[in-house]
């Protein structure tokens, strides 16, 4: 199994962390260069735009539960708040827990990042990860420093990962692009948004169907928008509806086969 310190799209999507100061006025991001004609075009959500979804769907605190499964087999539980601060600050935390036996295998791990709602965008500003297994406990702790436009991450991070990373305007963690992404998708939309995470920066594309489809989750059935990133062999599903503040679904790829698997079964 892919090592599950939260796995970046999941579990740095578990994202809620917590953290200390920075704030400076977001710019609007560049506009992207034009794509081949053959390709799709991808939709970059420009300030106003944001400003203007949330003000539509506000952020709203929220508790959700999932399931956990790993290449189909039930692994656990795990849970998804979104919590409201003070002076604009927000907190989301992904908690995953591993049941009975299955608590050996490493699954017992939470993310969590503090932010910022500014104008509709998601600011970062902390993030902490811990992953608890028989014999070992793993921690991570990234700031990202908005004065200074650099992210940095300590703890049991690789050496490759340890030095700063610029940041640009619009960059987020895993979790924070999970909320961005409920708030973006519409039938057949392309969104890009650039993950910057655990030492690592780079372009997160999702490509959303072009019509909504049933879907249940626990008792109660919704028309569900899949997004896709990557690829059937090695990429992460989202499934998402309107009016739910948070993923119906999330699923890794992994080799071909289905990995990690978050399902929903209720909120409030």
């Amino acid at each position: 199994m892919r090592q599950l310190m939260l796995t970046s799209a999941l579990c740095t999507s578990l994202v809620l962390g917590a953290a200390p100061p920075a704030t400076a006025q977001v710019q609007p991001q560049p506009a992207p260069q034009a794509e081949a004609a053959s390709e799709p075009a991808i939709t970059v959500i420009e300030p106003l735009d944001r400003a203007a979804a949330f003000a539509e769907h506000p952020l709203e605190p929220f508790v959700a539960s999932y399931e956990v499964y790993n290449k189909g087999r039930r692994l656990g539980e795990a849970t998804m708040e979104l919590v409201r601060g003070s002076n604009n600050r927000w907190r989301i935390d992904l908690n995953m827990r591993g049941t009975g036996l299955l608590r050996l295998t490493g699954l017992n791990a939470e993310q969590s990042v503090v932010f910022e709602e500014r104008e509709g965008q998601l600011l970062p500003i902390s993030q902490a990860t811990s992953q608890r297994a028989l014999v070992s406990n793993r921690r991570q702790v990234g700031v990202y420093d908005w004065k200074a436009r650099r992210a940095t991450w300590r703890g049991d991070v690789r050496e490759s990962r340890r030095d700063p990373v610029p940041l640009q305007d619009g960059d987020m963690p895993g979790l924070l692009i999970n909320l961005a992404v409920i708030r973006d998708a519409s039938p057949g939309v392309r969104l890009r948004y650039r993950y910057v995470d655990g030492g690592r920066a780079r372009e997160h594309i999702y490509q959303a169907e072009s019509a909504t489809d049933g879907y249940e989750a626990g008792e109660i059935g919704y028309q569900a928008l899949r997004l896709q990133r990557g690829d059937a062999s090695d990429g992460t599903e989202l499934w998402v509806a309107s009016g739910v503040p948070t993923p119906l679904r999330v699923l890794q790829h992994e080799d071909g086969a289905d990995g990690i698997d978050l399902r929903l079964i209720e909120y409030k």
